[in-house]
């Protein structure tokens, strides 16, 4: 399953391109595609009328929705953020570290526009999709 980052969403419901929206929109209809709940809680939080929250909750509730809570997550997304610190790579945000090893811990690739997940893939071997324009 390749997870979509809210970095990418934003850029694709903007309507901006760039490779990681092309690649989007060449894939929507070939592959499993897939969100977070705090991913889609970013996504949503930035949209400011009414119609809009709700066309775009619609859509993106076409497309897996996984729930990242709980204890365990909490704590590997920790011991991860803490491993890259003493590496000398501070992850800026905590949703990036819980979304982050979400995927590690499931399988799942991910595909971004956030440099807050190069170390991830740099040290820990998170998947990422590298799309060329």
């Amino acid at each position: 399953m390749l997870i979509v980052d809210t970095t990418v969403w934003i850029d694709y419901l903007a309507g901006r391109r760039n490779p990681e929206t092309d690649y989007l929109d060449r894939e929507l209809p070939r592959q499993r595609l897939g969100l977070t709940d705090l991913i889609l809680c970013e996504v949503l939080q930035g949209i400011r009328d009414d119609k809009s929250f709700a066309r775009v909750l619609r859509d993106l509730r076409k497309f897996a929705v996984f729930e990242t809570g709980g204890e365990e997550l909490a704590i590997d997304a920790a011991k991860n953020f803490r491993l890259l610190r003493r590496r000398g790579h501070t992850v800026r945000k905590t949703i990036d570290c819980l979304i982050a090893t979400f995927c590690l811990r499931h399988g799942h690739s991910l595909l971004h526009r956030d440099r807050d997940f190069d170390p991830f893939e740099q040290f820990l071997a998170l998947p990422v999709v590298h799309p060329s324009s």
